[in-house]
């Protein structure tokens, strides 16, 4: 077959570049590592000492260059980046031709979480500083990321019960096969019974285990175990509409560059109570006395509304529809009209519900009004099943009010958080694949995670300024 292009013989000499410099280009990312670990005060930051005897230790400046070239190009594995050291053209002018053995390389992710946690949040100070957060908006959400623990390895009561059944029927089903054996008792089937008698130890052995799980779970908190990772959690991912074990991570977006202001990776899957700290966690990292912080459904709270209202932060968040009444077709609160100058409610049928009295209810002062006139009204069937219509009010609900008014001037609010955070998380999954997180434990996983976003970071800070404007910038800040 000919008209193909051809290489070179393996045999014929070549003339490589003698200096590592003359493989990198100008414009190639590695140059940004190496700027911006550079300028960092890698012992103000918290990183660890080296020991003043024995053998002399790799300085934390090499392995975190390491680290975060592997990050920015979807390597997290120690032992990959052992090999890539060893033959990687990039990494051996980023590290001065050091080879760090994998054991190396992952004691220093393990060591050294908080200085690797508080380079990502120096890298978001150097964008502030840039003047990349122009705009005070950002979108709040989080996303469930699966850990190193299988569904198998994850117990609740409701799956042991549910395992033990399941164990209870392959016990019977197996002792009715060997009765069936032992009475037919052809010579072929005596292979046959000695399996089936090895898996009835076998369950026997799985059943007994789990009466231990069953005490163990009782000495947890939450009422959760996980054998592998033990701060993982079963969660649900609305998304899917399944469940999985992992961590749910919460992120904080500016609207303008879409960066990754904030974020934390918490084991608790509700996200009811994180509104005000990631808001107030981004207005500082943003250096904002005011900020608007839009968020779904799934932090709608109004102790967290109220809580960023009070310190300049404007929540824009749609409230989840929890009553039944609309949908089996009566009234629902909405239909009721507030008379502030009264502090009374009109309802449909234009009677007015007067407030009775006041009770704390999880941990909030609530007011109820009703009106004397729900047992004679003609449309009480479309309103209530009981004798009398109750209206609850919280004390402070005129914060409410105020939001979905703004909300109500705002109708591509939703939008704006959807197209500002949720390519950031789809984004983020990708560059890790199907396993997600490769550490365990809660700590370590935030680390994780850190180097995550402060490769994400520095991807889209070279996209937005070029390469020229961020070396520049790197070189001329004080980080």
């Amino acid at each position: 077959m000919s008209r193909f292009i051809e290489g070179e013989a393996r045999s014929q000499s070549a003339l490589f570049p003698e200096r590592l410099e003359d493989w990198i280009a100008d414009d190639n990312p590695v140059r940004a590592i190496d700027a911006f670990v550079e300028e960092l005060d890698l012992g103000e930051l918290g990183f660890a000492e080296p020991a003043a005897t024995g053998r002399p230790a790799y300085h934390p400046a090499v392995l975190l260059k390491i680290y975060i070239y592997g990050y920015l190009n979807r390597i997290p594995s120690s032992r990959r980046l052992e090999r890539e050291t060893q033959r990687n053209v990039e990494l051996m002018w980023l590290t001065g031709r050091l080879a760090p053995d994998f054991k190396t390389i992952a004691d220093f992710r393990r060591d050294n979480g908080t200085g690797i946690r508080n380079v990502c949040r120096r890298f978001v100070l150097l964008c502030r500083d840039l003047k990349l957060f122009s705009q005070a908006i950002v979108a709040i959400d989080s996303s469930k990321f699966k850990a190193v623990n299988s569904r198998d390895r994850n117990f609740t009561p409701g799956k042991v019960d549910k395992r033990e059944q399941q164990i209870k029927e392959s016990i019977e089903r197996y002792l009715q096969a060997l009765e069936t054996a032992d009475r037919t008792q052809p010579a072929e089937v005596e292979a046959k019974t000695e399996r089936l008698r090895e898996k009835i130890t076998t369950l026997r052995n799985q059943m007994r285990r789990m009466d231990q799980i069953r005490d163990e779970l009782k000495q947890q908190p939450d009422g959760q175990l996980s054998l592998t990772d033990p701060d993982s959690r079963s969660m649900i991912s609305h998304a899917k509409g399944t469940g999985l074990v992992g961590y749910n991570v919460q992120a904080v977006v500016d609207a303008k560059h879409h960066l990754i202001v904030a974020h934390e990776v918490t084991n608790v899957g509700s996200d009811r109570a994180q509104l005000s700290k990631m808001a107030g966690t981004a207005r500082e990292a943003m250096g904002k006395h005011r900020l608007q912080a839009i968020a779904d459904r799934g932090y709608f709270s109004g102790a967290e509304i109220l809580a960023c209202t009070e310190v300049g932060i404007t929540p824009l968040v749609p409230k989840p529809m929890t009553s039944n009444a609309k949908a089996e077709g009566r009234f629902s609160k909405n239909d009721f009209i507030y008379i502030a100058k009264d502090d009374q409610y009109q309802c449909p049928a234009n009677e007015r519900a007067i407030f009775r009295f006041a009770r704390m209810e999880d941990d909030l002062m609530v007011r109820i009004y009703w009106t004397s006139a729900c047992p004679r009204c003609p449309i009480r069937n479309q309103c209530t099943t009981s004798q009398y219509r109750r209206i609850r009010r919280w004390d402070r609900e005129e914060v409410l009010e105020a939001m979905q008014r703004r909300l109500d001037r705002q109708p591509r609010a939703m939008t704006l958080r959807r197209r500002t955070i949720e390519h950031v998380f789809g984004t983020l999954k990708q560059w890790m694949g199907s396993t997600h997180f490769l550490t365990r434990g809660l700590r370590r996983v935030g680390t994780e995670m850190s180097l995550h976003v402060l490769a994400y970071n520095l991807k889209r800070v070279i996209k937005l300024l070029g390469m020229a404007r961020t070396m520049k910038a790197m070189t001329l800040a004080r980080i």
